[in-house]
């Protein structure tokens, strides 16, 4: 997708050991406009495949899982990091967080995640695909059909979509990052 590969290089920065930021635009200031050109390009890409839910892990994925939502008339699943004193009945999973450095226990309601569910999982970022792992896992608990994962930004040498594809999952991303070695952005050309 040119314009988030376009935003990528004149507002992204690069920090040492494979972290990119894009917090200008996309998950602590936010760009709506760009979010929807975002959205409508995943819509785009699972436009043949049946979906009754977005689903995604909070923080950073919560924003253009709740645009996909919106724009497909679909409700909107989050895995909290945090159990909440009212949930009782869940299912749960560890993901540890690369950027974070450190594991959470995720938790959905097993009353928003049911068996028969088709739900698209929507995120920031693949990286190593920890919590691509965890919403697997999720998913498999509550007899869920993950039809697919798609990421704005891709970090391709640290291999997350090995792990979605060995799952059998879809994977779209809408701008990959082929090297960020020296701390200059790559990106893969579409």
């Amino acid at each position: 997708m040119k314009a988030l590969r376009d935003r990528i290089l004149k507002d992204g920065k690069c920090y040492p050991g494979g972290i990119l930021k894009v917090d200008k635009f996309i998950n602590h200031q936010m760009d709506p406009n760009l979010m929807k050109r975002i959205c409508v390009e995943f819509i785009r890409r699972y436009a043949s495949t049946e979906i009754n839910k977005i689903i995604t892990i909070e923080a950073s994925g919560i924003a253009p899982a709740i645009m996909m939502g919106f724009l497909l008339d679909l409700p909107v699943v989050f895995a909290k990091k945090k159990k909440p004193s009212t949930m009782t009945d869940m299912l749960s999973t560890t993901v540890f967080s690369f950027t974070k450095q450190r594991e959470y226990h995720v938790v959905i309601s097993k009353e928003y995640l049911r068996e028969g569910d088709k739900v698209l999982f929507v995120d920031d970022f693949l990286a190593y695909g920890n919590a691509a792992k965890g919403i697997i896992d999720l998913c498999k608990q509550a007899g869920a059909e993950l039809v697919g994962m798609g990421f704005i930004i891709e970090k391709a040498f640290q291999h997350g979509r090995e792990v979605i594809e060995q799952a059998g999952v879809r994977c779209e991303s809408l701008a990959i990052i082929e090297s960020l070695e020296n701390c200059e952005i790559k990106l893969k050309e579409d």
